[in-house]
């Protein structure tokens, strides 16, 4: 059962690694509302690209907007923050228990 657990283990670390990186794109996101951008620079597209589907459903369904200021970033960190906790910290207790 060792390699269940070794596999679970992966599966952890890649998810908690992606899960970081996510969470370091939607900060860029947000540092990047504060200035004007140049649209066409494709790191800029690209982190637009990867974090609207995720902030569009968020908008969509949570009315987030005050005064101006879009929070939806924080919310989605919040997201990360707690599958990092429960997912990522639930899949190491189970691989671990596999070992």
């Amino acid at each position: 059962m060792f390699i269940l657990g070794n596999f679970l283990k992966a599966v952890a670390v890649v998810l908690d690694y992606a899960l970081n990186i996510f969470m370091w794109i939607i900060i860029a996101r947000a540092v990047l509302s504060w200035v004007n951008p140049d649209p066409y620079n494709n790191i800029v597209r690209f982190i637009h690209n990867t974090t609207e589907p995720v902030l569009y459903r968020i908008r969509k369904h949570i009315p987030v907007n005050f005064g101006g200021i879009d929070i939806s970033p924080i919310v989605v960190m919040l997201g990360i923050i707690f599958l990092q906790n429960f997912l990522v910290g639930s899949l190491h207790k189970l691989a671990f228990s596999f070992m």
